[in-house]
């Protein structure tokens, strides 16, 4: 009993690996053709969590996109896009693990952006002028966002709408960026804060702040 168990459990084990890698999205796939564009040796990793909009998404050149991940351009499937660069992602990136990326007007991830998992990146948000209606049926305003290139976003980081993160940029983990990060910058908090300069902090020496 033990045995055929172990056998049943080893089988659906397998199984489930290969499933990930074969129906992962890649430049040959079917899959990939729905996408604006979808760069060679680029991956999205199966399972996603949401992925719709394609025709607004953009990939790079071998980025990557961690398993459990969302990636939407537009509010619902279907919806008629204002472009077909809603959302921007760039050559060699990778977008950790349970990361989502939702655009509505313009997300643009630079070159060689690496992100921890579970990473919330968003150009919309909701209002509440309105008091006798549920904020949740009040959208704001759409304001662009930018991930500069070469930057490093940690575990959990927000990044909300109207954001601009400079190039080679760091936002530590857990942050809620509200406001924009300069080139070279080390930001950390809920909401952000410069709390240092890469080009004259030690690395094994964060700053304080």
């Amino acid at each position: 009993m033990v045995r055929a168990r172990r056998l049943v459990v080893d089988t659906l084990h397998a199984a489930w690996e290969r499933g990930g890698v074969w129906a992962s999205i890649t430049a040959e796939s079917r899959r990939a053709e729905r996408f604006a564009a979808f760069g060679p040796g680029s991956l999205v990793c199966f399972p996603w969590t949401a992925l719709y909009g394609e025709g607004g998404i953009r990939v790079g050149v071998d980025t990557i996109v961690g398993p459990l991940a969302s990636l939407s351009a537009g509010m619902v499937p279907g919806q008629p896009l204002l472009s077909d660069r809603v959302v921007v992602i760039g050559d060699r990136c990778v977008i950790g693990r349970g990361s989502s990326i939702v655009g509505h007007l313009s997300v643009v991830v630079g070159d060689d952006v690496y992100t921890g998992p579970n990473v919330y990146i968003t150009d919309q948000n909701h209002d509440w002028s309105d008091l006798d209606a549920p904020v949740g049926r009040q959208a704001a305003p759409e304001r662009p966002v930018e991930i500069g290139s070469g930057s490093w976003l940690g575990a959990g980081v927000a990044v909300l709408p109207g954001v601009r993160i400079g190039r080679h940029a760091v936002v530590g983990a857990g942050s809620v960026v509200t406001r924009d990060v300069p080139d070279f910058a080390i930001a950390a908090g809920v909401p952000a804060r410069v709390i240092g300069d890469q080009r004259t902090a030690s690395p094994s020496e964060p700053p304080s702040g």
